[in-house]
């Protein structure tokens, strides 16, 4: 009962974040998904995209360096929601 209420909880709260970025419906869709699908993922980039910002980096450049350190992970997530499941995943990189 409480996973399906944080489960809710965090959805309605990502769909907050996205709602002023204007995108269609499947693609919010798609990122809400990866978020409850791997919320420790989106956690630690969230952290050091704050780190940076408070460091002094502008919030744009800070989420784009860290969206870059982390490409291969979003890919391998993103490649599971796309239509026809987006080719083969990726190996984790060591």
């Amino acid at each position: 009962m409480f996973k399906n209420l944080k489960g809710k909880l965090v959805k309605k709260l990502i769909k907050s974040k996205l709602k002023g970025m204007n995108l269609p419906p499947d693609q919010e869709e798609m990122i809400i998904t990866m978020v409850l699908e791997n919320p420790e993922l989106f956690q630690k980039i969230g952290q050091k995209i704050e780190q940076k910002t408070k460091q002094g980096m502008n919030q744009q450049a800070a989420m784009m360096q860290v969206f870059r350190e982390h490409q291969d992970e979003l890919q391998g997530l993103m490649g599971n929601k796309m239509p026809g499941g987006g080719g083969a995943p990726r190996p984790p990189m060591n």
